[in-house]
């Protein structure tokens, strides 16, 4: 027995487009210099400060690309301050940062 549909048929486009409804490349060009624009401001505020005063070793590790036996050795040698609380070593960024403007070398040929 086929079934009886009561509903009107819709059409898929709009029958009648207005000059508001239009989006020109010059729209599309702004849109995507706003949208480039907010991207990069986003990313610039990422990379410049980390969510948290307090980092983990782990976190350090990552964030200065080196191995867990690197980072005993910059803390024992007294070179990354560092807190202990309960067994768990907590970094201050503003003092890793510090480390890392103090390492900075100036000049610039390549020694043989």
């Amino acid at each position: 027995m086929p079934k009886n549909y009561n509903s009107v048929e819709e059409p898929l486009y709009p029958q009648k487009i207005y000059a508001s409804q239009l989006i020109t490349i010059d729209d599309l060009e702004h849109f995507k210099k706003r949208l480039l624009d907010d991207l990069l401001s986003v990313l610039k505020v990422q990379q410049t400060s980390p969510a948290k005063k307090w980092m983990k070793s782990h976190e350090v590790r990552r964030l200065l690309k080196i191995s867990p036996g690197t980072l005993q050795s910059l803390k024992a040698n007294g070179v990354i301050p560092y807190s202990k609380i309960g067994g768990v070593h907590y970094f201050e960024y503003a003092e890793i940062e510090k480390v890392m403007q103090g390492g900075k070398v100036s000049g610039g040929g390549i020694g043989v």
